[in-house]
C-alpha cells in the first residue's frame, strides 16, 4: 500500500500537474502511479489494470506504441480522465 505520510490528493495532482508540464512520460506517471498511489507490484498492478504485465512493463518504459485507450484506462481507475487527449493537445 501506499506510503502513509503521501496523501492520495496532493500525489495525483503532483503526477497530473508533471504530465501537464512534460516533466514526466505517460510511462513515468503510471509508475509513479503504481509505486507511491497503490504500492502494487507490477503483476499486481497489471491485473488491476486488466493488462498483460508485458504491456505495463512497455508502458512504464516508454516502449512500443500503446494506444490512446489504452492509457486512458490505466489513467481513468485513478480519476485522471482525458489526461492522454490533454497532454496530446499539449504536444501539437
Amino acid at each position: 500500500m501506499k506510503k502513509p505520510e503521501e496523501d492520495r490528493g496532493a500525489v495525483l495532482d503532483e503526477i497530473r500537474q508533471q504530465l501537464a508540464d512534460g516533466a514526466l512520460s505517460f510511462g513515468g506517471a503510471i509508475r509513479q502511479l503504481r509505486l507511491r498511489v497503490t504500492g502494487l507490484n507490477q503483476t499486481d498492478f497489471a491485473r488491476m489494470c486488466k493488462l498483460s504485465l508485458r504491456t505495463l512493463r512497455q508502458l512504464e518504459q516508454d516502449a512500443g506504441n500503446p494506444t490512446v485507450a489504452t492509457l486512458d484506462s490505466v489513467f481513468r481507475l485513478f480519476g485522471m480522465r482525458g489526461i492522454v487527449a490533454v497532454r496530446r493537445r499539449g504536444i501539437e
